[in-house]
């Protein structure tokens, strides 16, 4: 009996080991934790800086163009049909377009988005969405600086290198399923990479992303008092906000306790800072969803819409992408001022 119980041990050991190292979610040392809170009380943050250091290597912002001369002919004298720059001097306004190249499209160049016979032209969709781009760039630098501040964004910090940038997401119609009385599962048992690969929802993106005019509260889920004094939310509820919490942990590459406190998620007063930055992230990625991702579903190709017929939008990995500051907090804006939105200052 207990040579079967050893050797039973030696088996699950060995399986164990096979299992970190042949599947997702695990890690080999070295792993590093750091104290964010009062001891003892898991306000800690893991982190394998293996890992980490490839993440922050891989995230390198690239080094920026010259900057402009001051003064110049505008370039709406220069260009025709320029809509969205039209604060610019023609030098500012051929650096941005050559920064764009190099963010968005450096290998097909211009003609990604230009009709290089007639650069006035407006017969590629993609000159479109760029515009729209361009004003949600500056929409952002200027409006949401709760969220980031004068770190600001650039077209680098969504597409780095890519026409599309690589973590969008469409709206999930799930697997094949029943239909009649069977056909509701709640979005819940089919584990998905959205969730950690859990059970939970594996579309938590649409409802609380991808609708600006979703209630503000609606990833809330826990209750403010003692007994209820209301209707409670369903458990389907709860799972969506949880699947969502999931998706912004891995997409900042954080834990929970980054934003919330281990002893009371729910409590504000006793959450980390970082919480309030989150809670106007949410708010300002339903807004470009919405303002500014959407209203481009009948420019976009078929080819870039999803099984429902949506545009890619973006969550907290399409800047985050695994790290706390998108391209480890590099501040790009201050090297771009022309996408800070506003008016750009007069040269002296």
């Amino acid at each position: 009996m207990r040579l079967a119980l050893q050797l039973l041990g030696v088996v699950v050991a060995v399986l164990l080991t096979g299992a970190m190292f042949g599947t997702a979610g695990w890690t080999r040392p070295p792993v590093r934790s750091e104290q964010t809170g009062f001891r003892g009380t898991g306000m800690v943050q893991v982190q394998n800086p293996r890992t980490l250091d490839a993440r922050i290597e891989a995230q390198a912002a690239p080094a920026p163009q010259d900057p402009a001369p001051p003064g110049g002919e505008p370039a709406t004298q220069t260009y025709q049909n320029v809509k969205v720059l039209t604060d610019l001097s023609t030098d500012q306004f051929n650096r941005v377009m050559a920064s764009i190249t190099e963010w968005v499209a450096p290998e097909q160049g211009c003609a990604y988005c230009h009709n290089v016979e007639n650069m006035a032209d407006d017969s590629v969709y993609a000159k479109t969405v760029a515009r729209s781009m361009l004003r949600m760039v500056r929409h952002i630098n200027a409006d949401w600086k709760n969220h980031v501040g004068e770190t600001g964004v650039t077209c680098y910090t969504c597409h780095r290198g890519n026409p599309v940038p690589q973590a969008v997401w469409h709206n999930n119609p799930g697997p094949p399923h029943a239909q009649g009385f069977a056909a509701r599962d709640g979005g819940q048992n089919h584990p998905a990479p959205e969730a950690g690969l859990t059970s939970l929802n594996y579309d938590p993106y649409k409802d609380l992303l991808g609708d600006k005019d979703v209630d503000q509260n609606a990833v809330r889920v826990a209750a403010k008092t003692a007994l209820p004094t209301s209707p409670s939310k369903p458990l389907q509820t709860t799972e969506r906000t949880y699947a969502l919490m999931i998706h912004m942990a891995e997409g900042l590459g954080v834990n929970c306790t980054y934003c919330h406190n281990s002893r009371a998620f729910f409590s504000w007063e006793e959450s980390t800072p970082k919480r309030v930055t989150a809670w106007h992230g949410i708010r300002m990625v339903r807004d470009i969803n919405g303002n500014f991702i959407e209203p481009l579903t009948p420019v976009l190709p078929e080819a870039r819409l999803g099984p429902e017929g949506d545009p890619p939008k973006a969550n907290c990995t399409t800047c985050h992408q695994g790290l706390a500051k998108p391209l480890n907090g590099a501040q790009m804006l201050k090297d771009y001022p022309e996408l800070a939105g506003g008016p750009m200052p007069k040269a002296p």
